[in-house]
């Protein structure tokens, strides 16, 4: 099953987490490719997570069918861990599906971040590139 377009929506922080010293250039605020969705990515321990910071009518409404009554807040990126320079592995949350799925990011350059979600223990993924927004 391919992750839908609001599946990858946003990274972003809730609150002061731990700081993630492998992570530093990750943290921030990042942008979906449709513009739908802005994550706040932080330390929640000593992994990295993202959280919906803004979300528009589309992504809001999408989620709340899916069964979501407040998007902002959601932790979308979950427990990831640095696996090498610019690469983590964790868990991407998808609203919409309401399931949770192996996911990696890769930092492509300082302002834009791949993130891939997969299934079958990695070995069917869709991508998407994120821009710091």
């Amino acid at each position: 099953a391919a992750l839908s377009a609001t599946a990858l929506m946003a990274l972003a922080p809730i609150g002061a987490g731990a700081a993630v010293p492998s992570a530093t250039g990750v943290i921030g605020t990042w942008v979906n490719p449709k513009g739908s969705v802005k994550v706040q990515t932080g330390g929640c321990g000593d992994k990295l997570c993202g959280w919906v910071v803004w979300a528009n009518p589309q992504a809001t409404s999408d989620a709340h069918e899916a069964g979501i009554d407040k998007l902002i807040g959601v932790a979308l990126l979950q427990d990831y861990r640095a696996v090498g320079p610019g690469r983590w592995q964790g868990r991407v949350y998808v609203p919409d599906m309401g399931k949770t799925y192996y996911s990696t990011i890769r930092q492509l350059d300082p302002n834009s971040l791949k993130i891939s979600g997969c299934i079958l223990g990695g070995w069917i993924c869709k991508s998407q590139t994120w821009q710091r927004g």
